[in-house]
This record gives structure tokens, sequence and C-alpha cells, in this order.
């Protein structure tokens, strides 16, 4: 269990504001496989840097997928992409992102990353981008 309880469980009420309890499914693989993993995840990640009182949930979703975009970490755009909307970002928003993101890092990565998008809009039912 966490070193810090308090950032774990700051850390965990973060989390679930911004993904559910559906969206945590990944960190409990992780918690299965090694827990130290999933405890630093949450303490650290989002315990000690989410919870940081200077941006809110939405800039910083839109930061971390400028750098899932940038490192083409698309694995992680899923988790990112719901959680962004669930913080109140409209779709045209995080196309734009993405469309912006191209002019920086390659319409290779864009292309990608508007794939994921793409996915995550169609099983949220988001038809309309405006």
């Amino acid at each position: 269990m966490s070193r810090n309880i308090d950032s774990y469980n700051k850390g965990m009420d973060i989390l679930h504001e911004m993904v559910g309890a559906d969206g945590t499914k990944p960190i409990e693989a992780f918690k299965n496989f090694y827990p130290d993993f999933a405890d630093f995840l949450i303490s650290f990640g989002f315990g000690e840097i989410y919870s940081r009182e200077a941006l809110d949930l939405k800039q910083r979703e839109t930061i971390t997928l400028t750098a899932l975009i940038s490192q083409g970490a698309f694995e992680q755009m899923g988790l990112h992409l719901n959680a962004a909307l669930n913080v109140g970002m409209k779709p045209k928003e995080i196309v734009e992102l993405v469309i912006h993101c191209a002019a920086y890092v390659g319409f290779p990565k864009a292309c990608s990353a508007m794939v994921q998008v793409m996915n995550v809009f169609e099983q949220r039912g988001i038809k309309e981008i405006s």
C-alpha cells in the first residue's frame, strides 16, 4: 500500500472524478500485476501532480493529451480522451488540439491520434464536433 496514504486517497479521488469507477480498470491490472507500480502511479501521478492547484483538470488533460501525441503514446490516449471529455473539454477542442499538434509533431502522429479520438467519440456516441 501507499507510502503516503493521503496522496494515494487524493489520487484515487481525482482519478474517479476524471474517469469514473470503470476508468480505473487499467490501474487494477497494474495493481494485480505489481501493486507498487499502481501505488506510485496513483500517489504521485494523481495525488501529487494532478491535485496541484495552479491548473484545473481540463488544462491538465490538454497538456497530457499533447504530451501523449508528442511521444506517440497512443495506447494511453483512450483513458485521457475520456477524462478530458469528463472534465469539460469539448469535442471540437480535442480535434483542434490534434490539428495543432500536427504542425509540431507531424501528420503521422496526428493521424494516429485522430484515430484514437474517432474511436472514443464513436464509443461515446459523439457525432457532432462543434
